[in-house]
């Protein structure tokens, strides 16, 4: 059984992915279906063998595969000064596309 992950850089954001596996990276461009292809690989785990970018693993890029736009949970922001009468409450709602991994390599 082959296992291998690799560490990518999303948005900013470091996901770890493996193959035929479901991310949720915040909203991309693109539409559902499109390929989309991360370079920029920060570490690969390979059956053990790791490789360590400084700062990028070269020559290695991950596909994927845009399946739609969802919607996260809805994170309640509630400001209180307290013996002030001072009461706001706003709720969000973060949106993140969700994306299948398909190759790494």
């Amino acid at each position: 059984m082959k296992l291998m992950y690799a560490i990518v850089e999303i948005a900013g954001q470091q996901t770890k992915v493996e193959n035929g596996k479901f991310i949720y990276a915040n909203k991309l461009s693109g539409n559902d279906g499109d390929a989309v292809e991360f370079a920029n690989v920060l570490l690969t785990d390979d059956n053990g063998t790791v490789t360590l970018g400084a700062p990028f693993v070269s020559g290695v890029k991950v596909v994927g595969k845009i399946l739609g736009n969802v919607k996260g949970d809805k994170v309640i922001v509630f400001k209180k000064k307290r013996r002030k009468g001072y009461r706001k409450k706003n709720g969000h709602r973060q949106h993140f596309t969700k994306v299948l991994i398909e190759s790494i390599g």
